[in-house]
């Protein structure tokens, strides 16, 4: 028998949640108020685990968990939110948090947690529920959005910030590799000191070595004086290197020995320096194939890869679009001193159906370039230069396609002929995105005998994502 305090102040919140459990594995008491938690659980030992709601009367739920945490108690703690945001994320799990859930419950989620956290098997496979969307706030750190992935990301960002392991960040351009980096750098140890950049990408050998390294006058033509590196600059602090799959061979061994004993020397000097740094990398390229034409340090990739995340394209999480024009908008028009404008309906729908392959960085250019060009009062679908022509309709025929179908795709797009052929060019788009979407991956997971973890890494996606389009296209 496992005993659980959930600590909330809805009493019928309570009570349906322990509803769940089978009450010949687990006990629960119930609290509702965080003031009296640290006292509940000096005087009764025998707690497993803690769920313990954000919103409380007097303590919040974070501030119970600091408590617990500060009295050295390693009891698991659940911590939940009726609504998230993505600070309370990161922080929840700086703090130690088993788990971070959210209201209304994916209860299979749910279950998993409490009995993993509790050692028992799961007992959500035998369970069919119908899991509800989590919402999500702008967080303090730049993080913006409500999708699964984003909340998961948050996640991690509390776990690794506790940490000075190297992170490695993959991702397209665009998708905010250095937004994650300097929240990770934030809530560190290492906050109050430097976060410096290098773009990888944008330098010369010679330049990079010199920018990373510093230099001795004279070391070099141009070497008219002496240069501090930024692994000098950043001492004690946190390094981010964008773009690390475009450094040469011969940077990346110097890299390689800093990761290894935090030494180096500046370029034309003999003196050897130490340096404490954190180094976060990131990169828009498959290191994997780079690894594979020689063109990247196997050593390098596991020094820089203890942590590793991936940051889906925007494209795969189009719920966060219109919470990212919110943000744009706000934060733009403050910048530059415009009126905040409005959005149309018409226009957040084709901005929300867009392809962006820039990414968010993409998007906000958009929407700078909406608020210093518009002369509408609101912002109309022709503001915004990345739009798709909705406008036209057209009949398409795609039989001079039918040799080329695989079997499963030809299943798929014979269904939804009749709404291609009267459609306009934008929604006929995105009827053949779903429909290739569907069969790829069907197909993968037919390859790999329903094998998730080997089918997101072929496909170069998250287990999250593919998760949410297995649901989505009914693929089980």
């Amino acid at each position: 028998m496992k005993n659980i305090l959930l600590v909330d102040d809805d009493q019928e919140v309570s009570q349906s949640v322990a509803n769940l459990f089978d009450s010949d594995k687990y006990q629960f008491e119930f609290l509702e108020d965080g003031d009296g938690v640290k006292d509940f659980l000096q005087d009764n030992q025998n707690i497993d685990l803690v769920m313990l709601d954000v919103n409380l009367p007097s303590l919040s739920g974070l501030e119970v968990l600091k408590q617990i945490r500060q009295s050295k108690n390693e009891v698991p703690v659940i911590v939940i939110s009726g609504f998230v945001s993505t600070d309370n994320a990161i922080e929840a799990m700086k703090e130690g948090a088993y788990e971070y859930l959210t209201k209304p419950f994916q209860v299979s989620k749910l279950l998993d947690t409490v009995n993993k956290a509790c050692g028992f098997q799961s007992e959500s496979e035998s369970i069919v529920v119908e899991d509800q969307p989590v919402s999500l706030d702008t967080g303090i750190d730049g993080i913006v959005g409500k999708s699964p992935e984003i909340v998961e990301i948050a996640k991690m960002i509390g776990q690794v910030a506790k940490s000075d392991a190297a992170v490695l960040i993959f991702g397209e351009s665009g998708t905010g590799k250095e937004v994650v980096s300097r929240s990770i750098h934030r809530n560190s140890r290492r906050s109050s000191r430097q976060f410096l950049s290098v773009n990888c990408a944008a330098l010369p050998d010679t330049l990079l070595e010199s920018e990373l390294f510093g230099h001795e006058k004279g070391a070099f033509t141009g070497a008219y004086y002496k240069r501090i590196g930024k692994f000098e600059q950043a001492d004690g602090g946190t390094l981010f290197l964008d773009e690390i799959g475009d450094m040469s061979m011969l940077t990346q061994s110097k890299l390689l020995r800093v990761l290894q004993d935090g030494t180096f020397e500046r370029v034309g000097s003999n003196q050897t320096i130490k340096s404490d740094v954190r180094i976060l990398a990131a990169t828009n390229k498959s290191l994997v194939q780079a690894m594979k034409e020689g063109s990247f340090r196997v050593d390098l990739f596991y020094r820089l890869k203890v942590v590793s995340f991936f940051l889906p394209p925007l494209r795969e999480r189009r719920g966060d679009i219109p919470l990212l024009i919110d943000h744009f908008l706000d934060k733009l028009s403050q910048q530059l001193s415009l009126p905040r404008k409005a959005v149309t309906k018409k226009a957040l729908q084709q901005l929300s159906r867009n392809m962006w392959p820039g990414n968010v960085r993409e998007l906000e250019n958009n929407i700078h370039t909406a608020l210093v060009m518009s002369k509408n009062d609101d912002l109309q679908p022709d503001d915004f230069p990345s739009l798709v022509d909705d406008s036209p309709r057209v009949e398409l025929d795609l039989s001079v396609l039918q040799d080329d179908y695989t079997e499963t795709f030809r299943k798929i797009v014979e269904p939804i002929m009749p709404k291609l052929i009267t459609n306009s060019p934008g929604q006929i788009y995105h009827f053949l995105e779903s429909a290739l979407e569907r069969a790829v991956i069907s197909t993968c997971l037919k390859q790999f005998n329903g094998n998730q973890v080997k089918t997101s890494e072929t496909l170069g996606i998250s287990r999250n994502t593919l998760r949410d389009r297995i649901a989505k296209y009914n693929l089980y």
